[in-house]
C-alpha cells in the first residue's frame, strides 16, 4: 500500500485510497501538471515481479485504451515508475450501480432502461474490439454526478484474438453474474457478457439477483440447473415485455440469447410501447442437450465422490451395502417372451396409426397481436404460436415508428390453422413531403396550403422596392427537399412592398434643409408660391403637404410653400378694397385610441405597423377662395402636430376654420379678419 501525498511518475500525487483489489490497488491522485483529479490504478507490491501479473496488467491497459466511449471509463496514462507499473483513468464521482439500486429501489422502469441502453452501447464497443469484459456487475458499473452509467475494470477481460492467455479451472468474476458455461469451466464469449446483462437488469428490476446460496459453488450450480426466477413475482406491474428481456438475455443456452448487446438494446427500447402490452411470455426454445448435468472444473475436489477400491462395499438400494450381490439368474429363452413381443408390435402400430391419421390435420392457432413489434420480434411471437410469416409490405404511418409492424392480416386474435401464413404490414416512417419554390408566390395563399397539410408556417416581413407586397421573397426550406410534415416548422420571408417612413414636421425649416430632407428620403419636391407670414421668417417654411406624421414612401412628392415675411401694410387711401393674408397656428392633440387590438393584422399586405391607431384628421377653411364645406386638408397623425393655416380676407369677407379628429372638432374659430 503507497501512502498518501507520494508522487508518482514524478506527475501523479496520490491523495487517498479508493478501492483494493486481488490484483491491483486504486488511488484518488490529482495531475500536477494538467491540474485534475484522476483515478490511479497501481499493482500491487507483491504482485510486481510476478511476469504473469504484470502480462495481465498491461494487457488491460492495451485493451482498454482502445475502448473510447462515454459510457467507458477513460484511460489517460500507462507507465511503470521505480518498478511500479500503473494505471492512470478518469476519476468518476459518484457511486457504483450496487449502491445506486439500493439507495434508489424501486428504479422507475424507464430509468432502468435509460442506464441499460447506456450499459449495452458500452458493451457492444468493446465486443466490436473482440474485448469480452467477463466481470460485468454493478460493482464495475460506475454513476456519475449527472446520472451516466460508466463501465470500469477490464482487469480480466481479454481479446478473443489473445491465444496467450489459456483456460484454467478458476471461476472468473463474481458468481453471482457467472454464466452457466463458464460455471461449467467453459470459455467466456459475448453471450457470457449477454447473461451477465441478464443479470444486472434483473437486480435493478427487483433490488435482489435471481441466485442466492451458502457457497460459490451453491449459487454456480443454480445457475445451469435452476430457471430464472420471474421478475412479475417481484413486481406484477412490470411489463411482461420487459421480462421477456430478461428472460431471453438469461437463457441456458448461449444460442438462445440476443446475439448482441445492440440486439439486447433494440429490444428493450420498445419494451415499454403500448404496443407490446398484451406480448406473450418468451418461452425458451426446446433443446434436450440442457437437461444433461455437468461438473464445475474448479469445483470437481468440492463435490466428487471417493470411489470405493472393494467393489463389495459398493452401497446398494434400499440396503446396507456390504453384503456382495447374488448370482446371476439363469437366462430364459426368447420363446418365453414371444407374447410381449407381440403385443408391443400391436402398440407400435396402434400409435403409428394415429400418428399417421393426424399428421396432416393440425390445430387451431391465434394470431397474436403484433402491432408496434419489430420484424423480428414479430418472427418470433408467429413461431411460438405456431404461425409462419407470409408477406411483408410497407405503408407510410405518423403514429407507429419505422420497421415497426402496423398491422397484420389475419389480425390479432384471429383463429386460424397451426402452420398458417400471417403477411403483416411494416411501417416507412412518417409521410414525407417534397418542397416547392415558393418565392414569387402570394403568402397567403402558400401559407394556407402549407398549414392544411400540417406544416407550421412562420412569417417574416420585409420592406421591398421590387417585390410586391404579400409577394413571398424567400423560404427557410430549400426546394426539392423531403422533409416530415408532422413537426416541421417553414418561415416564409414576405414583402411589406416599398418601405415607410412618417413624414417630419418641416416647419420653419430653410429652403436647404427641406431640399436635404427630400434627398435622404428620395422624394420629390417641388416650392410652391411663397405666402406671407407674420410668424415664420422670410425664406422658412410656413406649410407643408402632406402633413407631419403621414405615412410616405420613396418616390413620393412634398410640396413645401415658403415664407415671404410679413405682408407690408396697405396705404390708407385703399384700405377699404385692399385684400390681406392671414394666418393661425393649431395645435392638434394625438388622440390613442382605446383598444389597440382592433390595429390591422400582420398579414394584411395593405397595411402597415406604422399606421397601427394613427388618427384621420380633417380641416376646413372659409376665406376669399375656400368654402368651409369642403375639406381644404385630410392628415395622418401619430402624435401631436401643429399646423399653420393662412387665410385671404378683405374688408367684405372674414375667415373661419374647424379642425375634426376621427369625427370630433377639436378645434375651431371664426370671424378671422
Amino acid at each position: 500500500m503507497i501512502e498518501p501525498g507520494y508522487i508518482l511518475n514524478e506527475r501523479y500525487k496520490l491523495l487517498k485510497t479508493l478501492g483494493e483489489g486481488g490484483m491491483a490497488n486504486v488511488y484518488l491522485a490529482h495531475d500536477l501538471i494538467l491540474d485534475r483529479d484522476v483515478a490511479v490504478k497501481v499493482l500491487r507490491l507483491d504482485l510486481q515481479n510476478d511476469p504473469d501479473t504484470i502480462r495481465r496488467f498491461q494487457r488491460e491497459a492495451m485493451a482498454t485504451t482502445e475502448l473510447v466511449h462515454p459510457n467507458i471509463v477513460s484511460i489517460y496514462d500507462v507507465g511503470s515508475a521505480h518498478g511500479q507499473q500503473f494505471l492512470v483513468m478518469e476519476y468518476v464521482q459518484g457511486s457504483d450501480l450496487k449502491k445506486y439500486i439500493v439507495e434508489h429501489f424501486p428504479i422507475p422502469y424507464q430509468r432502468v432502461i435509460d442506464i441499460m441502453q447506456q450499459i449495452l452501447s458500452a458493451v457492444q464497443l468493446a465486443h466490436d474490439h473482440h474485448i469480452i469484459h467477463r466481470d460485468l456487475k454493478p460493482q464495475n458499473i460506475l454513476i456519475d454526478a449527472d446520472g451516466n452509467a460508466k463501465i470500469t475494470d477490464f482487469g480480466i477481460a481479454v481479446a478473443l484474438s489473445d491465444n496467450s492467455m489459456t483456460q484454467t479451472n478458476s471461476l472468473l468474476g463474481s458468481v453471482h453474474y457467472l454464466s452457466p458455461e463458464q460455471a461449467r469451466g467453459a470459455m467466456p464469449t459475448r453471450q457470457s457478457d449477454i447473461y451477465a446483462l441478464g443479470i444486472i437488469l434483473f437486480e435493478m428490476l427487483t433490488g435482489t439477483v435471481p441466485f442466492e446460496g451458502d457457497s460459490a459453488v451453491s449459487i454456480a450450480l443454480k445457475h445451469f440447473q435452476e430457471d430464472m426466477p420471474a421478475v412479475r413475482d417481484y413486481d406484477p406491474r412490470i411489463p411482461q415485455a420487459l421480462e421477456n428481456v430478461v428472460l431471453k438475455a438469461t437463457t441456458k443456452d448461449p444460442a438462445n440469447r440476443y446475439t448482441s448487446a445492440d440486439a439486447m438494446a433494440a429490444d428493450l427500447k420498445t419494451a415499454l410501447s403500448p404496443a407490446r402490452a398484451r406480448e406473450p411470455k418468451y418461452v425458451v426454445p426446446t433443446d434436450g442437450s440442457l437437461d444433461e448435468t455437468k461438473v464445475i472444473p474448479s469445483m470437481a475436489a468440492a463435490t466428487a465422490t471417493p470411489t470405493p477400491k472393494d467393489p463389495k462395499l459398493v452401497p446398494r438400494p434400499g440396503g446396507a451395502g456390504k453384503a456382495p450381490l447374488p448370482k446371476a439368474a439363469k437366462k430364459r429363452h426368447w420363446r418365453s417372451y414371444w407374447p410381449f413381443y407381440l403385443l408391443g408390435i400391436v402398440l407400435v402400430a396402434i400409435v403409428g396409426g394415429l400418428i399417421f391419421a393426424f399428421s396432416g390435420n393440425r390445430g387451431d392457432a391465434t394470431v397474436p397481436d403484433l402491432r408496434g413489434m419489430t420484424r423480428t420480434q414479430a418472427v418470433g411471437a408467429l413461431t411460438n404460436a405456431d404461425l409462419e410469416l407470409g408477406s411483408v409490405t410497407r405503408k407510410a404511418s405518423e403514429s407507429v415508428d419505422k420497421d415497426h409492424v402496423i398491422s397484420s392480416d389475419p389480425g390479432q386474435a384471429a383463429s386460424v390453422k397451426s402452420g398458417s401464413k400471417v403477411d403483416l404490414v411494416l411501417s416507412s416512417g412518417p409521410k414525407r413531403y417534397t418542397l416547392k419554390d415558393y418565392v414569387g408566390l402570394d403568402y397567403v395563399d402558400v401559407a394556407g396550403d402549407l398549414r392544411d397539410r400540417g406544416f407550421t408556417v412562420k412569417k417574416k416581413e420585409e420592406s421591398s422596392d421590387t417585390v410586391a407586397a404579400g409577394e413571398i421573397m424567400a423560404q427557410s426550406l430549400d426546394a426539392g427537399k423531403k422533409v416530415v410534415v408532422k413537426g416541421t416548422t417553414i418561415t416564409l420571408t414576405v414583402s411589406s412592398g416599398t418601405k415607410t417612413f412618417a413624414m417630419a414636421n418641416l416647419s420653419n425649416q430653410t429652403k436647404a434643409q427641406v431640399e436635404a430632407y427630400a434627398e435622404n428620403h428620395g422624394l420629390t419636391l417641388t416650392f410652391n408660391d411663397a405666402d406671407y407670414s407674420d410668424s415664420v421668417a422670410s425664406g422658412n417654411v410656413v406649410d407643408q403637404s402632406p402633413s407631419a406624421g403621414t405615412d410616405m414612401s420613396k418616390g413620393d412628392t412634398l410640396r413645401v410653400t415658403l415664407s415671404k415675411g410679413k405682408e407690408p401694410e396697405a396705404s390708407s387711401s385703399s384700405a377699404s378694397d385692399t385684400t390681406k393674408t392671414v394666418t393661425r397656428r393649431v395645435s392638434i392633440t394625438y388622440e390613442a385610441p382605446a383598444d389597440a387590438s382592433t390595429s390591422a393584422s400582420s398579414d394584411a399586405a395593405s397595411s402597415s405597423s406604422s399606421t397601427s391607431g394613427a388618427n384621420q384628421v380633417q380641416v376646413y377653411i372659409q376665406d376669399k377662395t375656400h368654402n368651409i364645406s369642403q375639406v381644404y386638408k385630410n392628415m395622418t397623425i401619430t402624435s401631436d402636430t401643429t399646423i399653420t393655416l393662412t387665410f385671404t380676407v378683405d374688408d367684405a369677407t372674414s375667415g373661419a376654420y374647424r379642425v375634426v379628429n376621427n369625427g370630433v372638432v377639436v378645434a375651431s374659430e371664426d370671424n378671422i379678419e
